[in-house]
Order: structure tokens, then sequence, then C-alpha cells
């Protein structure tokens, strides 16, 4: 069947079926415009654990999802599909953990002569490894690239996405990351490992075609994290959520603050985005999480505002969605974050 006629028979308001895809579509990968490429790996976890399961909770839970968005209208016919969950790499990131461990446990414990060798010897395999999985990243979302797809990723911890900067980085001169977090992310080779969920945005820096980087509802940051901002003026804008907060006390309109953030922004603009960007009652489970934050109606006008500024949105990354022992709340909120996202990426072009 063609994807018109699936276009034609599809019920939209009838609820998904197990056999169906994302959102309970009828889409394969090849069919949609939309592809999201699932990275299940949290090897360089340093607090909760659990992200890795967040694309396959987020598919689950997007059944729950109605298809019908006032912004955005028939944006199921563009065709959303989630790309195949690689199972090779959730076993890889689970047995990595268990080596992460014997570096963290040094650092925090101490030791003698065996547990530094035992973590030296950990510590280089996660890297390295760590590196193998960035490859495969570049590799899978610049093949949906060169399939002229619109990209999303779905992590996984917030390491995930720098292969996806190196495709974007192939294939544009230049672009904006618009980075929704609680924390900088700006942190040398955390814990020594390279591939850090928490130096995502540092090493997104050494990506030259990366013009800047505007991170929003930031909360939590180091000293060193602090120089570099400071000395990196130009690439990196800071947008504290309690800045944010007391201007909004002080009579500041979030719209205004909203327009002040997309005009730092260049043409061209990928949105990464930490769910802990969100308050934590909307992410409870998620690894790192910090009191503040938006609501969800806030995180998504700002979205919706940068869909309507005129600017393209080329690609997008939502990670660190855990989901929780008791429910799937977290996932919940993740599947319709993702659907906003994908929205306005759709928008934005």
């Amino acid at each position: 069947m063609t994807k018109a006629a699936k276009i034609k028979t599809f019920d939209p308001n009838s609820p998904g079926t197990a056999s169906a895809g994302i959102y309970g579509l009828p889409f394969s990968a090849e069919e949609s415009d939309i592809v999201l490429v699932p990275v299940p790996w949290e090897v360089t976890t340093s607090y909760g654990g659990g992200t890795a399961q967040g694309p396959e909770a987020i598919r689950d839970a997007s059944f729950q999802v109605d298809l019908f968005h006032p912004e955005f209208t028939d944006l199921w016919k563009r065709g959303i599909a989630m790309d195949e969950i690689p199972e090779a790499l959730t076993e890889q990131s689970a047995a990595l953990k268990k080596d992460a461990a014997h570096v963290i446990d040094l650092l925090v414990n101490g030791g003698g002569k065996t547990k530094k060798d035992r973590a030296a010897k950990a510590l280089k395999l996660v890297n390295e490894e760590s590196a193998v999985m960035n490859d495969w990243v570049e590799q899978r979302t610049g093949f949906w690239l060169d399939q002229e797809k619109l990209v999303g990723l779905v992590g996984g911890d917030h390491s995930t996405p720098l292969g996806f900067y190196r495709a974007l980085a192939k294939r544009h001169k230049s672009f904006g990351i618009l980075h929704f977090d609680a924390h900088l992310d700006l942190r040398k080779a955390y814990e020594g490992f390279e591939g850090s969920h928490a130096s995502i945005m540092f090493n997104a820096l050494a990506i030259k075609q990366v013009e800047n980087i505007v991170a929003v509802g930031i909360r939590d940051f180091c000293e060193a994290e602090a120089n570099l901002f400071a000395k990196e003026k130009r690439r990196v804008r800071v947008h504290r959520s309690a800045d944010l907060r007391r201007e909004q006390y002080e009579g500041t309109t979030w719209k205004k603050q909203c327009d002040r953030i997309i005009a730092q922004l260049p043409k061209k603009v990928h949105i990464s985005f930490d769910i802990d960007a969100l308050d934590p009652g909307l992410c409870p489970n998620t690894g790192t999480p910090v009191p503040g934050g938006f609501a969800f109606e806030e995180a998504t006008y700002l979205l919706s505002r940068l869909a309507a500024s005129g600017k393209t949105i080329i690609g997008f990354d939502l990670v660190e969605v855990t989901p929780g022992p008791h429910g799937d709340w977290d996932a919940n909120v993740g599947a319709r974050l993702l659907w906003h996202l994908c929205g306005v990426m759709a928008k934005a072009q």
C-alpha cells in the first residue's frame, strides 16, 4: 500500500495498535518525512539510571497521544517513524556501565594499585566505545539526512547526539544549538569520560560549524563551566532559570524573553532538549533532576515561537527521558514533547 493510500484509509481518531509504529502511525521510515533515530545508551550517567530505556518507553507511551494538534493539524500525514531500536547498543551500554562504575568508585572511594589499574583499563575502554557509539550515530543520522528526511534523535543520555551534530556539520556550513537543560554540560571529560553526558556541549564547541550555543533553563553548573562560558561569550549564551524568573517577577513577559533568546540564534538551528530542563514534577525519574525549570507549556511556547521566527530547524534531540518504576509518567511527557518537536521541525522548513 502506498503512503497516499495509507493516509486515505488511516483513522487518526482510533486507538493505536501494538503492530503500528510510533504514535500508532502506519508508515515505514522510508515513507515518512520525519525519522526518529533511537540511541539507547547511558554509560556515563553519574547519578540516576535508566535513560537507555527511554526510546522504547517513549514509543510505548506514544500510543496515548492524540494525533490532532491545533498548531500542526496535519502533522501525522507527513509520516513519523522510529528507526529500529539497536539492541546491540542497549547491551553494550549495560556492559560498559559496569566498567564505568569502576572508574567512579575509584574517584569516590579511592583505592590501591589493583583498583587503579582496573579503573584505568575501564576508562580507556569506555572512552573508546563511546567514540564508536558516536561514529554509529553519525552514520545512522547521516544516512537518513541523505534520504532527505527530517531527523530527530531520541536518547539515551545526553552524550548520544554528538555524532548527529557531526553529521549536520558535514551538511551545513554553520548552525546554532538551542540547548534546553538544567545543566550547562560544558565539563571537559567529566570524571575522565571524554564522551560524558556532562560534556556534550563542551564537545559540540569543538565542531567549527557550530556557530553558537544558546542555553536556556540552566540551574546548575560548576566554576570551570562558568569560566568557560565567560570566555566564550560569542559562542555560548546562557539564560539561567533564576534570571528568567527574576525578570518575569519584575514585569518582563515570557514572549519578550523568548524573542530575545531566538534573536541570538543563527538562521539554522538544532534543538537539543534534555528533559531535565522541565520542572522535575514532569520528569521525576530523570538522572540528575534540579529544582526549578520550565512548565511544559513554557517550553513548547518557546519552541513554537522559534518555528514561527523564520529560522530553519535542521534537527533535534530529546534525551534523558527515564521511565519510572511505578508508571510511565516520564515517558508520557516525553512522547508529548517529542510530538511537539516533530511539529515545530516540520513547520520550520
